[in-house]
């Protein structure tokens, strides 16, 4: 069998995964090449906030792979090299090797993007300045821990998930920080405003400023470095500026050849194979199947990374495993609470235009009996028609965070507040109640419901 030459650009979480999957599955049947542009590989971004917070000290335990455990494998990885054009007709890359300058061409058999996703950047006067930050790579991470030191005032752009981490590690140093971002509300693609309430009244308590529904104009400086924030309504003094405003696919190379999103992200079919039969994409310069919404979108996780890459090695001779979607399952601490959501929430159900309802509550972690429990925030989506289950969100000061793994298989299995209802869960009083939280909330969500509809 003639070795097969398979080119991989990019290689943080689905190029990694990619590699490994192949080379254990193929091992010399085929000719991996990595092209990477940075000379690190499987960088973990969502724990920057903790290496800056002091709770990861060092920031090499956020890689769990290396180009020298890939090149063990048995991969060609060329790091410090940029892809700068690719022609899919002929099957070809042109590379710049970053260190040199020198540009040359090389061929391929089966082609796998990996190419990740960048920050964006606001289009802002003064936004080259010193100081004005971005939280992506592991770069970035040093950046962000060597500026921190010394600033007293950091704005924060963004209040995603990224945004309102970092906020709180740079609260837990002592710094004076401000939030900012143009919704009214934080974390508002996420979650619900029951659940933003609370944290929001956590985020201020603990000292931060929130600044919402307010658009960031313009970043003023002296001798190159930024000290003021303005926006539409306001001025803020900083030392500091780290952007968190979203990320967008790494994907203008393949514009025009590849059917893609309105964003740039590549759509995909449940193989992972690209408008080209030949040519794969996963992780973040990818669109994803979302299954609550049963359409394409752009979520940008590690999960979602790692699962595709690993999918679209198994699928790079034949249609093996298909990929079923993504319900964009995830967490985050703020402070003291321990929060998770799977599916839409309320904001997306209407710009999706779902006729849904809704059921919350707030019920116990463990019986009352107990000597400690917490109060649990539950919340259901479901669609009125059928009453199958589309989103869900729960948050404790306990950690019940696992249990929106629970309602990703749900979502993902179509099942409807009935089935939930009734779901088997174990109980323990050290642990929870006979009837589990999600059992509860899915039958007050029973009483509004007609079944004999």
């Amino acid at each position: 069998m003639k070795e097969t030459k398979v080119i991989v650009i990019g290689c943080t979480h689905a190029g990694t995964a990619f590699i490994t999957t192949a080379k254990k599955l193929y091992g010399d049947k085929v000719k991996i090449t990595s092209y990477e542009r940075n000379d690190t590989v499987s960088f973990l971004s969502c724990g920057i906030a903790l290496h800056v917070g002091g709770v990861v000290k060092d920031p090499q335990k956020l890689f769990y792979s290396s180009p020298k455990i890939l090149s063990d494998l048995g991969a060609e990885m060329k790091m410090r090299h940029e892809v700068i054009d690719v022609d899919t007709r002929e099957k070809k890359v042109f590379v710049k090797n970053l260190e040199t300058g020198e540009t040359f061409e090389d061929s391929f058999d089966k082609l796998v993007i990996t190419s990740g996703s960048w920050p964006i950047i606001p289009n802002v006067p003064g936004k080259e300045l010193s100081g004005i930050l971005l939280s992506k790579n592991f770069y970035h991470a040093q950046d962000i821990v060597r500026y921190s030191k010394d600033a007293k005032k950091i704005v924060v752009v963004g209040a995603g998930y990224i945004g309102v981490e970092l906020a709180e590690a740079f609260r837990h140093n002592g710094k004076e920080v401000v939030l900012i971002d143009i919704a009214d509300r934080i974390l508002a693609k996420y979650l619900d405003k029951e659940f933003t309430d609370i944290l929001e009244r956590e985020l201020s308590e603990k000292g931060i400023r929130l600044v919402l529904n307010e658009r960031v104009e313009r970043f003023d400086g002296e001798n190159g470095q930024v000290k003021k924030v303005q926006t539409n309504k306001s001025e803020f003094e900083a030392d500091m500026v780290v952007l968190a405003t979203g990320f967008k696919p790494n994907t203008e190379l393949f514009k025009g050849k590849l059917n893609c999103l309105e964003n740039g992200a590549i759509i995909v079919d449940e193989y992972l194979h690209t408008s080209h039969s030949d040519i794969f994409a996963a992780g973040d310069s990818a669109a994803v199947w979302y299954t609550p919404t049963e359409s394409y979108e752009y979520i940008p996780l590690a999960t979602n990374a790692v699962r595709m890459g690993t999918i679209a090695a198994y699928n790079l001779f034949e249609n093996k495993i298909k990929y079923t979607g993504t319900q964009g399952t995830s967490g985050v601490k703020v402070f003291s609470y321990n929060v998770a959501t799977s599916g839409v929430n309320e904001l997306l159900a209407r710009e999706k235009g779902i006729d849904y309802d809704v059921i919350y509550a707030v019920e116990n972690n463990k019986p009352e009996f107990m000597p400690e429990y917490e109060p649990v925030y539950v919340k259901l989506l479901y669609r009125k028609n059928d009453t199958v289950i589309i989103g869900g969100q729960v948050m404790s000061k306990a950690d019940v965070t696992e249990s929106a793994n629970t309602l990703s298989i749900v979502i993902a299995n179509k099942m409807r507040i009935q089935d939930l209802a009734f779901s088997d869960f174990f109980f323990q009083p050290y642990f929870n109640k006979p009837w589990n939280f999600l059992n509860t909330v899915a039958l007050k969500a029973l009483e509004k419901i007609n079944l004999n509809n």
